[in-house]
């Protein structure tokens, strides 16, 4: 039986990988380990929108690859241009895990966020994509030794840019 916290039992929805190439890692993935079919996405305004980096508006794009590996889903991150928490951590850490996603499909993200931030975990990065998913990173790192991602859901059900393989 799950311990409830503060905020309820969080089951863990994604894992997220940053790297420097999503497609050859899409490949590598596919063919030793079987994971896919990827949805792939590339994130940009209009589409992102409403980042922020530390508590300061900024802009940045990325292309994502998301794939169900049941029980959760896999994500790969690839920072394009701007500041982000993914290109700091691949200037720091180079590729490999990032974070881990705990999102409340369907929440109200901002409520989520009032509850992190009465616990002390403060934000480190945001954003919006589309109209129905704002996601938060959260400065767990230090306590929990890893990134917490969480919001209001994945775009895992959205409409991707291409799906690999084809």
């Amino acid at each position: 039986m799950a311990h409830e916290g503060p905020i309820g039992s969080l089951a863990i929805t994604q894992i997220a990988i940053v790297v420097k190439d999503v497609r050859k890692t899409m490949e590598l993935y596919y063919k030793n380990l079987g994971w896919g079919p990827w949805n792939v996405y590339e994130y940009g305004p209009p589409l992102l929108h409403d980042t922020v980096l530390r508590g300061s508006p900024t802009y940045y794009t990325m292309i994502g690859a998301e794939a169900h590996v049941e029980p959760v889903d896999v994500e790969l991150i690839q920072p394009i241009d701007g500041p982000s928490i993914y290109q700091e951590w691949l200037d720091k850490h180079g590729e490999g895990v990032h974070h881990i996603a705990c999102m409340k499909v369907g929440s109200d993200a901002t409520e989520l966020r009032k509850q992190f931030d009465a616990l002390g975990m403060k934000e480190l990065m945001s954003g919006s994509i589309g109209e129905t998913i704002r996601y938060f990173y959260l400065d767990t790192e230090p306590t929990l030794k890893f990134i917490l991602e969480s919001g209001s859901g994945h775009a895992i059900d959205l409409t991707p840019t291409y799906v690999y393989p084809s």
